[in-house]
């Protein structure tokens, strides 16, 4: 049928034929299914507590990953697994040994955030058999915690870990194969379209299909993870109509590694792409690993955080800085552009009618040095009010023979700072280098003053990241690490 969105709720098969475009997963769970356990705090992806799993099959396997549903559409569902908090029990009504070891670890006060934990914690029992301490808090990052710290949770993560039973209890390690057949059985044989008055929903059935409808509708909203269009829509109210939704795509989800560098699909979500390229480009595997919780990352895609233009994007000045080509296209064909050229101006990018974004390449640094730094008010899952990119190449006589310099949070677009580059170039790699080119950075940027940052900050702040980096390259210990870095 491709009038309608299949999908499995906990056991149950799903038929929707009137769903909205902007529909979230959270509403429908609470107000038409009446599945309470998942609680709606920021409706913004912040807190976690609506996380709940997603279930795909992915090159023949079924994975699992938590999400947020408050921004998680309704439409990108189709031929998924959603599990929530309420389907975790045992037949008999014992709990699930992540949820008994909340109870033994008093991981859990007024309770509001715990359902979201819990969801949080599955997820990692089902991927991890025996995770670090280091991943544990990675896959808590997007789950706040109002009243009983975090202590007690991460104990009970170790606890559940180490106190491991047969998966044959668990509900989807017992069924996992009637799942998989299942999913596979409510696969799309072609374009789903839902038209409910004056809203509409498309989901592509091929990247051919979806350049074939953005050529008739070249003013749909494109929707991959919706880490930023669900905010337009919870906290902006806007109405979105037609909404293409596209995060099933496997075309535009490939990763291919070669020689000079890493091909990522537009589809590729934040946590797939630091599986790819953080062991060849370790700074931008730290740097995503701040962008938002594990909930946003494994539905955030880095097609979608360059397509989206944002000033603030953070994975656009690392891959200009590295020298990324972006791969546009359309039903005429492929077109290709540095990265850099893409952004024209606050708004506004270098994308024509019925274009998307299909691919970026990102060049390794080989020799060069390379680092990327974020700047937040909180560590981790914040948005960035400065973002610097650095790559630098030095001649054995440690001459300045090339350096790419890009910054987000410093102007109306992902921009490079040609000035304090052209500054550098050809000149030694010194301290006294470094304080003669700062003042160049008054000439590239004119920064903003907002919430986040005043405009003084940032500008000092850029000057400052260059001196960073020009210590780091010589040894100096200018970067904080956190304590298990550091161990």
């Amino acid at each position: 049928m491709n009038d309608s969105i299949r999908f499995i709720l906990n056991g149950e098969d799903i038929t929707l034929t009137d769903v909205g475009p902007t529909e979230t997963l959270l509403d429908f769970l609470r107000l038409k299914r009446r599945l309470t356990g998942t609680k709606e705090g920021c409706a913004e992806g912040d807190c976690g507590a609506c996380t709940v799993l997603v279930g795909r099959l992915a090159d023949g396997k079924l994975t699992y990953e938590s999400v947020n549903a408050c921004i998680r559409f309704i439409g990108s569902l189709h031929a998924t697994h959603v599990v929530t908090v309420e389907h975790l029990a045992g037949r008999d009504g014992a709990l699930h040994p992540v949820q008994q070891a909340l109870v033994d670890c008093h991981g859990s006060q007024c309770g509001f955030c715990t359902p979201g934990f819990v969801m949080s914690l599955y997820g990692l029992w089902l991927a991890k058999e025996k995770p670090s301490r280091q991943e544990i808090e990675k896959a808590l990052q997007g789950n706040l915690c109002r009243c009983t710290g975090y202590e007690p949770i991460v104990k009970a993560a170790e606890q559940v870990s180490l106190m491991r039973p047969s998966t044959l209890f668990d509900p989807l390690e017992r069924r996992r194969s009637e799942i998989v057949a299942r999913l596979w059985a409510m696969q799309a044989s072609g374009t789903i379209r839902i038209t409910n008055g004056e809203d509409r929903l498309i989901v592509p059935a091929s990247v051919q299909a979806l350049a074939e409808v953005l050529s008739q509708e070249p003013d749909a909203i494109i929707v991959a993870g919706a880490t930023d269009v669900g905010l337009w829509v919870t906290k902006q109210m806007r109405r979105l109509s037609p909404v293409v939704f596209i995060s099933h795509l496997s075309e535009l989800q490939s990763v291919t590694e070669g020689e000079d560098g890493v091909t990522i699909g537009a589809g590729v979500s934040y946590t797939k792409a630091f599986e790819a390229i953080s062991t060849k480009i370790p700074a931008i595997g730290r740097l995503i690993d701040r962008i938002g919780g594990a909930q946003v990352r494994n539905m955030g895609t880095i097609g979608g955080n360059i397509a989206n233009g944002s000033p603030i994007g953070d994975s656009p000045p690392p891959l200009i800085a590295l020298g990324a080509t972006l791969t546009l296209r359309s039903l005429e064909g492929q077109r290709r552009m540095p990265l850099e050229d893409f952004f024209i101006a606050y708004g506004k990018q270098d994308r024509k009618p019925g274009e998307f974004v299909e691919s970026v390449f990102v060049p390794y640094p080989a020799d060069s040095r390379f680092a990327a730094y974020k700047i937040t008010k909180r560590r981790d899952e914040d948005i960035t009010a400065v973002l610097g990119a650095f790559l630098l190449t030095l001649d054995e006589a440690e001459m300045i023979t090339d350096i790419r310099i890009a910054f987000g949070g410093m102007a109306a677009t992902p921009k490079r700072a040609r000035t304090v580059e052209a500054e550098l170039i050809g000149k030694p790699w010194t301290e006294v280098t470094i304080e003669a080119a700062r003042p160049a950075f008054d000439a590239d940027y004119q920064p903003l003053t907002d919430w986040r940052a005043t405009a003084e900050y940032r500008q000092l702040t850029a000057k400052n990241l260059l001196t960073r980096f020009y210590l780091e390259t010589v040894g100096a210990p200018a970067e904080l690490k956190r304590f298990e870095e550091v161990a």
